[in-house]
């Protein structure tokens, strides 16, 4: 069995951690009741991913949305689904109950953002995120 020398050890040890992945951010644009239908919200916002960023594995719950790309490059996958990537004034939607394995900014150095609308249960939340393993 080779043994690590010690030059070695302090090299190993000097290394910094690797770094997190950055996440998303949200910006709530509007939100408000949904006109002649009960029970219903309308919501907009712009989510933003920093170069490298990705959002976890998560619901909508019962939403049903629209994702617009205004910046950058996404990669998006839905369970059940390839792999797409968006660019921008590209768009795509999202039903009730789909979950979203991958979000992801496709650039290592340019943001990305999106607009995203929501179509939801009026006080359910608007994402939930898997639990972390």
């Amino acid at each position: 069995m080779n043994a690590i020398s010690p030059v070695m050890l302090a090299a190993l040890l000097a290394m910094p951690a690797a770094a997190p992945i950055p996440e998303e951010s949200v910006a709530p644009l509007v939100s408000q009741p949904l006109p002649g239908v009960v029970g219903k919200r309308f919501t907009a916002a712009v989510v933003t991913f920093p170069p490298g960023a990705r959002a976890a594995p998560h619901r909508h719950g019962a939403a049903f949305l629209y994702a617009y790309v205004l910046e950058g490059s996404i990669q998006s996958r839905i369970e059940g689904e390839p792999v797409r990537s968006y660019r921008v004034g590209q768009g795509w939607t999202e039903q009730p109950g789909a979950h979203h394995l991958l979000t992801a900014n496709a650039s290592a150095v340019r943001p990305a953002r999106l607009l995203v609308t929501f179509v939801s249960d009026d006080g359910a939340p608007l994402k939930t995120s898997d639990p972390r393993r």
